[in-house]
């Protein structure tokens, strides 16, 4: 195992601490492992609270900041914040105009945002709505979800939702929100290697080099198939199909097309298959009317890709284009 760390026992620790001096604009709660924007709590704004384990970067941390999230939670590697910490995130954002968590379709993630959410409205009343992601389009159940998992689409509605609170509309119309894009995205992923947990100092799991993994989870959990290695162009067939498949984009005002590295795939390689899919999209008479190609949600030091497409209307464009300025994301400032 070569990695760019100290002890695997503190790579979530000394991350955060690497994050707070890089980003000063950002507070980092140490003890409780949570990233907030530095201006908030603000009043009368819905708070937006993510979080879930560590190696995904930049999701979630990396997305705090105005027009995206207030506060993540980073648990350890692959692992679920526990319910403190998202006590400690929750009201830490709260402004009085109550609470929005985003979480990502894991089995600890839900059980323990739920957990959380009772806590926080016991000892403060204050109003917590969740919202669950479940847009991978490539298994039913896996080894760590009850339903389909939360990917791609977390990245997108992490932004559009931001927007909105960031005009200050109340928490049910947020929540309404959140679900729309929900419902409007789909995903799908491959992996070309396994990924290298620190703490296990190995690969997750073996894949022979000249096969690929389809419909991989973004902690190494299986897919639909093993296949064998293949050129970018049927790559992208093998994954959009099987969303286009799951729901229609035809007509409205045309997609957000996301194409995510998963830590090792270099842009250069993303943008040949960002290349492959807009024309398996065009094809099939789907316009794109945005894009964002790059490592947004990985999984580590995996090579390979998610395609995520989200259905779009003019506002969820507007809110799209509204700033953001994160560490992850920006634009518009």
């Amino acid at each position: 195992m070569k990695k760019l760390i100290n002890d695997p026992a503190d790579v979530v620790a000394d991350a955060l601490r690497g994050m707070a001096l890089a980003h000063p604009e950002l507070r980092v709660d140490h003890e409780n492992r949570v990233v907030f924007r530095g201006d908030g709590p603000r009043q009368g704004k819905v708070g937006l609270v993510s979080g879930g384990g560590s190696g995904h970067e930049p999701m979630h941390g990396g997305f705090v900041g105005r027009g995206m999230l207030d506060a993540a939670c980073a648990g350890e590697v692959f692992t679920s914040p526990v319910p403190d910490q998202m006590v400690a995130a929750t009201q830490g954002v709260d402004g009085g105009a109550g609470v929005l968590h985003i979480v990502k379709n894991y089995t600890g993630d839900v059980m323990n945002f739920e957990m959380a959410a009772e806590l926080v409205a016991a000892e403060s009343g204050t109003e917590v709505v969740t919202v669950v992601v479940d847009d991978d389009v490539a298994v039913t159940d896996s080894l760590y979800t009850a339903g389909r998992r939360g990917v791609g689409t977390t990245v997108l509605l992490e932004k559009v939702v931001g927007a909105a609170a960031e005009e200050g509309r109340p928490l049910a119309e947020v929540a309404d929100l959140a679900r729309r894009v929900d419902d409007a995205g789909r995903s799908m992923g491959m992996a070309l290697t396994s990924c290298t947990v620190p703490a296990a100092g190995k690969p997750t799991f073996d894949l022979p080099e000249d096969q690929m993994e389809i419909g991989i989870g973004i902690h190494g959990e299986p897919g639909r198939r093993r296949v064998p290695l293949a050129p970018a162009r049927e790559v992208a067939e093998m994954l959009v199909e099987p969303i286009l498949a799951d729901l229609s984009f035809s007509g409205g005002d045309g997609v957000i097309c996301f194409v995510n590295g998963l830590g090792a795939t270099p842009l250069l390689e993303l943008y040949v298959l960002y290349a492959e899919v807009a024309a398996l999209l065009e094809k099939a008479g789907v316009g794109i009317a945005r894009s964002l190609v790059g490592p947004y949600m990985t999984s580590l030091d995996m090579a390979g890709a998610t395609v995520t497409l989200l259905r779009c209307d003019d506002e969820l464009l507007r809110l799209w284009d509204a700033p953001v300025i994160t560490p992850g994301l920006r634009w518009g400032a």
